[in-house]
């Protein structure tokens, strides 16, 4: 199969689809790999190392998406990248497509069969080529919302771990996830004081034995939601429900009611955000305010640390662009239960419930094309 990885366009993102090592696990099986030039130069991987591990290197994106049968990336293609797309050719990626009505509309137009990286499971559930990025975003998370607490970036001027004397800062983490978890544990290393609210009591209860009295945990509902945003200096949003739109669970009304130069980081944006004020900003103009709460909600966060992004990236990813390569899509799909969970639009239909639901689509099961 002839395998293509263009370079990453959207605003900020360095990040690419392929490393060399992901390309040498592709030509050593017999495919054709053609990375676009520069593709992963912003991260300190260059053409020379790309041809060392068996790809062909393109002039351009054009180049790149005419003579692949499969194109490999990392965030959701482009207007100008969806209109390159052709029918059969695989697009294999982050998609995100439910609150995104414009992309959905472009991936059913072309034809393509369209894998989404973060609707695929696990043999242990969970969302495994998600779960790297979310641990990414997690971290970051803790980061920016400390550096926005500075009064410089229009925080309220609030150092994350306090002093001896004075209070840490509080931090409430709503959800209890992939993301939520990895930013309790940057808050309470920081010295934070953290609430956490899920709606899974034992993953409440597993927290609790492993971060005893330094974490608080709450069943999320809508008073403890309420209560522990109003009284947070900063809150992170970690709430995932795959393939669909995020709820909204912190309402226009409690953000006008928190503390002036908190700070709100809606690291569900990407899934629309579960912050109702959240709308997606970028890495160049990361936050805005509103009813001066200082929000941050950046859809490609992970794009800031590129190179660990890349290769925690491409750990998930490779074992199934081999597959889709070795086999083909319908086999491979037909062949794991785990990957055709990924298959979010194929031949002019939506193949992901929750998207077709949130969209207003008609459903076609994913074995429908199968068979």
């Amino acid at each position: 199969m002839q395998i293509g990885c263009p370079k990453e366009i959207k605003n900020h993102e360095y990040r690419v689809g392929l490393t060399p090592a992901s390309v040498r696990e592709l030509t050593s099986r017999g495919h054709r790999v053609l990375v676009q030039t520069q593709a992963g130069a912003a991260i300190g991987l260059s053409d020379e190392q790309y041809v060392a591990a068996g790809a062909q290197i393109a002039p351009d994106a054009a180049t790149v998406f005419a003579q692949s049968d499969m194109i490999v990336k990392v965030k959701e293609p482009q207007p100008q990248e969806c209109a390159m797309l052709r029918e059969g050719q695989i697009l294999y990626t982050y998609l995100h497509l439910a609150p995104d009505p414009e992309q959905t509309a472009a991936l059913v137009k072309s034809g393509a069969i369209c894998i989404a990286y973060e609707t695929i499971t696990g043999p242990g559930g969970g969302l495994p080529l998600l779960a790297p990025m979310s641990e990414v975003a997690g971290r970051m998370s803790i980061q920016a919302g400390a550096a926005h607490l500075e009064k410089s970036k229009g925080g309220m001027g609030v150092l994350l771990g306090g002093v001896p004397g004075v209070a840490p800062a509080h931090v409430t983490v709503i959800g209890a996830g992939v993301v939520g978890t990895h930013a309790l544990q940057m808050a309470v290393g920081l010295g934070a004081r953290v609430t956490v609210l899920d709606k899974s009591v034992d993953r409440l209860r597993q927290l609790d034995l492993v971060f005893g009295n330094r974490i608080t945990t709450l069943y999320s509902n809508a008073q403890s939601v309420e209560e522990s945003v109003l009284a947070a200096d900063l809150v992170i949003g970690g709430v995932l429900i795959p393939g669909a739109a995020a709820p909204k669970l912190v309402t226009r009304d409690m953000v006008s009611r928190m503390k002036k130069g908190a700070v709100v980081v809606d690291v569900a944006i990407d899934q629309g955000g579960c912050f109702e004020t959240s709308h997606a900003t970028t890495h160049a103009e990361p936050t805005y305010l509103v009813d001066g709460v200082v929000h941050y909600c950046v859809a490609n966060m992970p794009g800031a640390v590129a190179r660990t992004s890349t290769f925690a990236l491409n750990n998930a990813t490779i074992g199934h662009a081999v597959a889709l390569a070795d086999k083909g899509w319908r086999q491979a799909l037909k062949d794991n239960a785990h990957l055709k969970a990924g298959l979010n639009v194929a031949q002019g239909q939506v193949t992901y419930e929750a998207v077709a639901r949130d969209l207003g689509y008609d459903y076609v099961a994913a074995d429908a094309l199968l068979a």
